[in-house]
């Protein structure tokens, strides 16, 4: 399982109803019944959600864009996003659809302002490539790229408070940083937020 994936399964609460959006294979869900989790995935590509259905965990294909208005409010305890944010094509509706389903959400992101793509693009014109974006800019699923104080931006629009931001490397090893120097250098963000509630 991806590094951070193993962090997002230790900040989900153990006995919880949890609802992965574009949740790939299935290996979080899988790795979160064993901590008495039950849930449910959303993945859209064919060959991931074969894979997911193989694991004997239980998914849907929706449209991240259209149809999480399947899901009723407050049908899920935690809502689940892993690195699938930027690939939406209206991500402030995903995430207002997210703080509808569960009162908690768990989100990480990558960061499109880490120094290391900053300086690929600035010594040679030309758009990064790396683990982080794997992906030459004509293939990339990323059809919205922001740094993590836009993502924070879009986060209070919408209604929902950061409880924690863990910051990680590019080996996605969680850091220690200012946090004026975290936008320079962490590769992503992993979130929990939840649900503002009304003054």
């Amino acid at each position: 399982m991806r590094p951070d994936l193993e962090i997002v399964a230790r900040l989900v609460p153990a006995d919880t109803r949890v609802l992965d959006l574009g949740c790939g294979s299935g290996e979080l869900l899988e790795r979160l019944s064993t901590k008495g989790c039950r849930g449910t995935g959303v993945e859209i590509d064919s060959q991931a959600f074969l894979a997911t259905v193989a694991r004997g965990v239980a998914v849907l294909s929706l449209d991240l864009d259209t149809g999480l208005d399947a899901f009723a409010p407050d049908s899920y305890d935690v809502v689940v996003m892993s690195v699938t944010l930027q690939t939406t094509r209206r991500p402030k509706h995903v995430l207002s659809e997210m703080a509808r389903i569960a009162p908690a959400a768990i989100l990480s992101v990558p960061n499109f302002a880490y120094w290391r793509h900053r300086a690929e693009l600035m010594l040679t014109g030309r758009m990064p490539v790396s683990d982080e974006l794997p992906y030459p800019w004509y293939q990339t699923p990323n059809i919205h790229l922001s740094t993590l104080p836009d993502t924070e931006a879009l986060f209070d629009d919408v209604g929902l408070d950061v409880s924690t931001r863990i910051l990680l490397d590019e080996q996605h090893v969680p850091l220690r940083t200012p946090r004026m120097a975290s936008n320079l250098r962490a590769a992503r963000a992993v979130y929990t937020l939840t649900r503002r509630q009304p003054r």
